[in-house]
């Protein structure tokens, strides 16, 4: 095939797989739970295998420590989060209002002004954003529960999802081995390098940067409850949660850490300073430690277009797409390189090689 009848051949492809994921959006969760859990856990399989364990007997032990994990974090945790958040969301309007005095008392006088002039002081206009973030985050709430976490899919995700990593995992070499023999030979070493750079690039998410969001979650919210940070439990795991994103998930913990230490702690900075040094050093891990040594730079992603990837999957395929946002966006940046690397390397950038031109030769009568 030339050139161009194999970029329709992909082209045509790439657009059949969107148009299935979008019309099937709404019963992907569990299988797209499962995909990533086994994905996550086939090197653990792998090396069990490795030590002269049955594939079977493999995963079958992996998804039982890891169900009896989950379940028991379900159990002790789950309650605590939701109690948390209750409280939390019950609090956000006055929290924001003691936070309005401090501003007010603490503001200089022609900033007082400047604000009282148009609005009811700094207090009145922290009323309106906690209005505003209560109707936010109610909204987010009913969109969640309507499109990823509703009672039908709730329940298919706790059963189906084991069952389907469970399959995957089990399968995994024979399946790579499967589709390994399905590809073009004439380009078997070009896909063969895309496919290494893709799973690089997913491992470095997945896998990589996954631990480190888990480490991050525990270690923000063991540090804030020890702390005695009102609702350090689900601070802390939040913060941890969204770390995906450099520099986020920290921010966006410190900022509500500090709000709530505040109304908490305050006239004790030594407890303020406490709770902002649990971050300090929870990125002081991260940049120096864990980043590093489980990350490095498999992932190639730039936060702006993390952030986009994140935004446009959500808008098009609602939760799910929040799921797979990162590693697709990966595997794009992956596929768009290797695009560019050939376009370097084409005639189309480089032209049509000029052919010499023949030297008229001068005879020696002319001489």
């Amino acid at each position: 095939m030339t050139w161009q009848r194999q970029l329709v051949f992909w082209a045509v492809g790439m657009l059949g797989v969107i148009l299935f994921l979008y019309v099937l959006r709404g019963i992907l969760l569990p299988f797209v739970a499962g995909l990533a859990l086994a994905y996550f856990l086939d090197p653990v399989a792998d090396w069990l295998e490795s030590k002269g364990m049955g594939r079977t007997l493999a995963t079958s032990l992996i998804l039982v420590i890891f169900l009896l994990i989950f379940i028991l974090s379900l159990v002790l945790i789950l309650p605590i989060l939701i109690e948390q958040f209750s409280a939390f969301i019950a609090r956000l309007p006055d929290h924001l209002k003691s936070i309005g005095q401090m501003m007010d008392e603490m503001a200089p006088d022609w900033l007082r002004q400047l604000i009282s002039d148009k609005r009811s002081g700094i207090e009145g206009s922290l009323k309106d954003v906690a209005a505003q973030s209560a109707k936010w985050i109610a909204s987010l709430l009913r969109s969640l529960l309507s499109q990823g976490l509703a009672l039908v899919n709730l329940i298919s995700l706790l059963v189906i999802t084991p069952i389907v990593a469970f399959y995957l995992l089990n399968d995994w070499d024979r399946m790579i081995a499967r589709i390994n023999g399905w590809l073009p030979r004439d380009h078997v070493q070009s896909i063969h390098q895309i496919g290494h750079d893709i799973d690089r690039a997913m491992a470095g998410f997945v896998r990589g940067q996954g631990t480190v969001c888990l480490f991050l979650g525990i270690f923000y919210a063991v540090g804030l409850s020890l702390a005695g940070l009102n609702f350090g439990l689900l601070i802390g795991l939040i913060a941890g949660f969204i770390s995906f994103v450099p520099y986020v998930g920290s921010i966006v913990g410190l900022v509500i850490s500090i709000g709530v230490a505040l109304v908490q702690f305050l006239p004790d900075w030594v407890a303020i300073g406490t709770v902002g040094a649990i971050f300090v050093a929870g990125q002081f891990i991260e940049g120096n430690f864990l980043s590093p040594k489980l990350v490095g730079d498999r992932v190639g992603l730039h936060p702006v277009w993390l952030m986009f990837a994140l935004l446009a999957f959500g808008y098009l395929f609602g939760f799910v797409g929040l799921l797979v946002a990162v590693p697709l966006a990966a595997a794009i940046g992956v596929l768009v390189r290797f695009g560019l690397d050939q376009y370097l390397e084409s005639t189309l950038f480089k032209g049509q090689p000029k052919k010499p031109v023949a030297k008229k030769r001068v005879s020696k009568k002319s001489l």
